[in-house]
């Protein structure tokens, strides 16, 4: 017993250590069946211990999770693999408000059964987006101090001779840290000894453990030596059973002799009977004899004669009567002798019958102690039959527990109340590079890495003792070491009184996340080809300096680079050689700027620059002449010498009271200009001149009045499958049949009226437009969900959701779910919190919502993390130069990989040929729209064009290529 007492703590300790982790965790048995739940499985699933344990994992009451993936997992692929591997599932969970789940499947074999147990490892990554968007806003403040930071490099300049002082103060922060190293290696030689303590205590630990052996054999030798008592007492209750037999003969004994001197007693009772009778007889006669002599006397004298004769008979008579007295008084002494006998008889009888009596009360005694007895000896046997089936179940159950324990893919480690580690798993080990006997009895600070303040460790500490948990991202140090990130948290467990029994931390390395998410950022800021800045830092970095412009009382300039000659070069000698010229040229081009000026390119030969802290309009022409110089001075290439030129346009803020995306289309305007005034040339924007020449097109009362005269239509252009060949839906585009110009686009309207009301005018329209089309289409039978493109500023207006609601509603015989909402990802949206609320407002009314144009706007990774938009649209201008610009297509790679990361569908805009479609099926996008399969069309010609539509049959042909690769 003492065995299965010891088994189940350590079984309720390692199941306590289950309970800790963090992710929801569900173990099952080889048969499927559930075995042990995590309480943050419980509270994850909304699930009841009573309804899990024992049961089917596809018996479990909550239906979200009899998934078909998760069964063809569990039912072929685990049972088929003899050995621990990890699988990777992912699955969105959307009812229980769980946008993305990671479940991590991994099988483990017991060796001693060859039992295999699966541990299914559930991660919520909901949070991991909600922390990628504090290390994105911390991005952004680093981003925004660096800019700070280069405006104090000019100011440090300037007081070069205050930062000499400050060297020396350095110099003597130096030196007093050298101190500080010497005093951390006395430390280090004072952990050292503590070290070989914590050897020695290791040592006394060992022998203890060798303690509770001879204990546990001990308890086994009292095992066996009860086993003994319990086949003495055996014995024993046979020598009884033998006693109780022989006195059972005894006692018929002792009853045949009793029968045998009761007859003896009757046959003396009848022979005294008999006595007495002849007694009285004798006494008759004696009478009879007396009334004789009476007779004898009378005639005394008659008989003279006969008197001597009488009385000689009378003295005989009266002899033969003494003797008859003398044998009637012997006979009565013998009758009372045999009476006495008798009497002794029966006394001795009766004592006979009390002791067999007693010995028959001292046999039932002994039978019913001997009874008690067995009763006893069947229940010791019957404990020590459940004893031992409970020691074997609770052994089994501790050996699964210490297999997830040593399995598990976190490193554990458990320290005491005082935190002393007293147990780790070959995880942590792996991690830390610390084996097990390396770091038992030590202290957790062993794995500090200097980089947190004693402040974060004590308010650490602090939420650990007040809420009994905490999580958090730390940064510990390797045995090597060597300084690494890692996902931590600790949970205290506590015994039945209350009081801390140990604490349990659960840590992942997340290096290769914290890489990835810094080759992301990266990714997402700077071009890959030049390592420039690209559009999306561009615009953070110009947001700051026209802020930063505004606060000096200063201007800025916006410059627009187009390379003249480069697409013949190009197309002449190779897109590597292109690179090696765009990279040069750039090089060039960024040291002609000045320290604090930055310099992006934006694609292709494009670049921007801008030139900040300017205090009047000429300090820009030094710095353009050096660009312009830069640009054409003849590089030297392995191939030859190249030489290019440059188109400059240039727009001044805040002359040009424009916001960062009109400031840069307006340099672009102006840098058309100079390629038609020749080319290696510069122009500023005119903004009397283009204000000028808007002015019929761009007055709002004309876009107001166009409405009134229904003068705008919608086009539709198909969205397609390019794998399978179905139409997914069509996309609306707005167009002005305006009666003088023509077919106008919508970028020659929209811009102007972006901010006033007549746009959302014009988007209501719009909205109502396409639910009356999918009504339409549906009276004919076609059924086409529709995408419209709605403005930031519409989005952002606190009322969306219910206009929304209002238009839908007007539409009942309209599905919501065919009403597809497109954002521009350049959008300027102010308030992300606001915009992700309005989106989810509108979710619960039915609509979806796709990021249009992805990768060309501000702040691309922070509008996937933060807006919930089920479909993603990579930019044209990147999938129709991919086949050419290997800088495009790692972009258009990137976003597919970005989208199922964010478990998001993507849509290729731009598709043109045949061979898009094809890299584009490679890469994995199956979803697109382009010229290459039809151009927008009016919403009569769409039901003729689906009629006839088939898909190019190089597309099937490589669709079924990658379907046999995945029934493979």
């Amino acid at each position: 017993m003492l065995d299965v007492k010891t088994n189940q703590d350590m079984l309720e300790y390692f199941e306590g250590i289950i309970h800790t982790m963090r992710e929801p965790s569900i173990m099952l048995d080889q048969d499927l069946r559930v075995v042990t739940v995590s309480n943050s499985f419980y509270k994850l699933f909304k699930l009841k211990p009573a309804n899990t344990i024992g049961h089917y994992i596809f018996e479990l009451a909550n239906k979200q999770f009899n998934i078909s993936l998760l069964r063809d997992l569990l039912e072929t692929i685990l049972p088929q693999k003899p050995h621990c591997d990890d699988y990777l599932i992912e699955h969105d969970f959307a009812i229980i408000g769980r946008r993305i789940l990671l479940l991590n499947a991994r099988q483990i074999e017991l060796a001693e059964a060859r039992e295999h147990i699966i541990l299914l490892a559930i991660e919520d990554m909901t949070e991991h987006t909600d922390e990628l968007d504090i290390v994105n806003e911390k991005k952004d403040k680093r981003a925004d101090e660096l800019v700070i930071a280069n405006e104090e490099i000019a100011f440090q300049n300037e007081e070069k001779d205050k930062r000499a002082d400050e060297l020396d103060i350095a110099n003597e922060e130096i030196a007093f840290q050298k101190k500080e190293i010497d005093k951390r290696a006395d430390e280090l030689v004072i952990a050292k000894e503590e070290k070989g303590k914590r050897a020695d205590e290791l040592v006394i630990a060992k022998e203890e453990k060798g303690k509770r052996a001879d204990e546990l054999f001990i308890a086994n030798e009292e095992k066996d030596k009860r086993a003994d008592e319990l086949i003495i007492a055996n014995k024993e209750l046979a020598f009884q059973n033998k006693e109780k037999d022989k006195r059972a003969d005894e006692l018929d004994i002792a009853n045949e002799e009793k029968d045998k001197r009761a007859d003896e007693l009757d046959l003396a009772n009848e022979k005294l009977a008999f006595q007495n009778k002849e007694k009285d007889k004798r006494a008759d006669e004696l009478i009879i004899a007396n009334h004789e002599l009476a007779f004898q006397n009378e005639e005394k004298d008659k008989r003279a004669d006969e008197l001597d004769i009488a009385n000689e008979e009378k003295d005989k008579r009266a002899d033969e009567l003494d003797i008859a007295n003398e044998k009637l008084a012997f006979q009565n002494q013998e009758k009372d002798k045999r009476a006495d006998e008798l009497i002794i008889a029966n006394t001795e009888l009766a004592f006979q019958n009390q002791e067999k009596d007693k010995r028959a009360d001292e046999l039932a005694l002994a039978n019913t102690e001997l009874a008690f007895q067995n009763q006893e000896k069947d229940k010791r046997a019957d404990e020590l039959v459940i004893a031992n089936k409970e020691k074997e179940l609770l052994l089994h159950k501790l050996k699964r527990a210490a297999s997830v324990f040593s399995h598990a893919d976190e490193g554990i480690m458990i320290t005491d109340a005082t935190a002393t580690i007293t147990e780790v798993n070959s995880t942590f080990s792996s991690i830390t590079g610390y084996t097990s006997e390396e770091v038992l009895g030590r202290n957790p600070k062993i794995l500090q890495s200097g980089r947190h303040s004693p402040t974060f460790y004590a308010e650490m500490w602090d939420t650990l003792l007040t809420q009994d948990h905490w999580r958090g991202e730390i940064w510990n140090r390797r045995k090597n070491g060597e300084v690494f990130p890692v996902m931590l948290t600790i949970s205290a467990v506590k015994n039945s009184a209350g009081f801390v029994q140990h604490y349990v931390s659960l840590c992942t390395d997340i290096t290769a996340m914290k890489a990835y998410q810094g080759q992301l950022e990266h990714i997402a800021h700077y071009d890959v080809l030049t390592n420039l800045p690209n559009r999306v830092l561009l615009a953070d970095r110009l947001n700051h300096a026209m802020v930063q412009c505004k606060r000096r009382n200063q201007s800025l300039a916006v410059v627009f680079m187009d390379l003249d000659g480069f697409k013949e070069i190009n197309d002449n000698h190779g897109h590597s050689v292109g690179d090696e010229l765009l990279v040069a040229v750039s090089q060039r081009m960024k040291k002609a700027l000045r320290e604090g000026d930055t310099l992006a390119r934006i694609g292709g030969d494009e670049f921007i620059a801008v030139m900040v802290d300017l205090a009047h309009s000429e300090e820009t022409q030094p710095a353009l002449e050096r660009l312009l110089k830069a640009a054409s001075t003849p590089v030297d290439l392995n191939c030859g010498v190249m030489q290019v030129s440059a188109s400059i346009g240039v727009t001044l803020y805040p002359q040009d009271d424009s916001d960062a995306d009109q400031l840069m289309r307006h340099a672009d305007q102006a840098m058309y200009v100079a390629k038609q005034e020749g080319k290696n040339c510069y122009r500023l924007f005119d903004t009397v001149r283009e204000n000028a020449s808007k002015t019929q097109l761009e007055n709002i009362d004309d876009i107001r009045l166009a409405m009134k005269q229904f003068e705008f239509v919608l086009y539709y252009q198909p969205k397609v499958n390019i794998n399978t060949g179905e139409v997914k839906g069509v996309e609306a585009l707005i167009r002005w049949q305006h009666p003088l110009r023509g077919l106008v686009q919508p970028l020659d309207f929209l811009p102007i009226i972006e901010g006033h009301a007549i746009s959302l005018e014009l988007g209501e329209w719009v909205i109502t437009s396409a639910l009356i089309q999918i009504s339409q289409w549906q009276n004919m039978g076609v059924n086409l969900p529709i995408s419209v493109n709605i403005s930031g500023y519409q989005i952002q207006q606190d009322n969306f959701a219910t206009r929304l609601a209002a238009l839908l509603a007007a539409h009942p015989e309209v599905n919501p779910n065919s009403l597809e909402l497109e954002i521009l990802e350049t959008s300027a949206l102010h308030d992300i919190s606001k915009v992700s609320a309005t989106m989810n407002a509108c979710h619960e009314l039915g609509v979806r919502f796709a990021l249009d144009d992805f990768g060309t706007g501000y702040s691309s990774l922070t509008h996937l993390r933060r807006l919930p938009a089920q479909l993603i649209k990579i930019d044209q201008s990147f999938v129709r130069d991919m086949l050419e610009d290997a800088d495009d297509c790692a972009i258009v790679e990137s976003v597919i990989g970005l989208a199922k990361a964010f478990r998001r569908d993507v849509i290729a805009e731009g598709v043109e040929t045949i061979t898009h479609g094809i890299a584009l099926l490679q890469m994995g996008c199956q979803l697109a729209q382009g010229y290459g399969i039809a151009r927008p069309m009016p919403a009569g010609d769409i039901p003729e064009w689906i009629t006839h539509w088939k898909t190019d049959i190089p597309w099937q042909a490589l669709g079924l290529v990658e379907a046999n690769k995945l029934d493979c």
